[in-house]
């Protein structure tokens, strides 16, 4: 499956740690990630991450284009809801695109964690139909 990860900058290390942690599940699946995200994520864990551009400098876009072609399986995307962000457009474009395709998507830890040992466990196996 293709599993897709965006985090903002306030929480790259939760992405680091959490990637880190499931490192044996995604080790069986396609990574895809904006540029720093993926760059700090393959640091970490020794995977191979394939890396869109930063985010700012276009990759939230090429990763909802890749969304809009449901060629994602499901997304991790933690970003900081407390802090104003000013790319708050490309959090709700993405969020609605994977609303709009069916495609998992997981913005806090708690929901993360239950999507990848769901994907462990065969749960998201009807994404394959799709």
């Amino acid at each position: 499956m293709n599993i897709g990860f965006i985090a903002h900058n306030s929480k790259k290390n939760l992405m680091e740690n959490f990637c880190l942690a499931y490192k044996r599940i995604l080790s069986r699946h396609q990574l895809y990630a904006t540029g720093i995200t993926g760059r700090r994520i393959e640091e970490v864990t020794n995977l191979k991450v394939h890396k869109f551009l930063p985010g700012s400098m276009g990759g939230d876009r090429q990763f909802t284009e890749m969304i809009e072609r449901n060629d994602m399986d499901m997304v991790i995307f933690f970003y900081n809801p407390v802090l104003h962000d000013p790319r708050q457009a490309d959090i709700d474009l993405i969020t609605r695109s994977c609303d709009k395709y069916n495609i998992p998507i997981a913005t806090n830890i708690a929901t993360a964690e239950s999507l990848i040992l769901g994907l462990a466990h065969g749960d998201l196996d009807w994404r394959n139909i799709v």
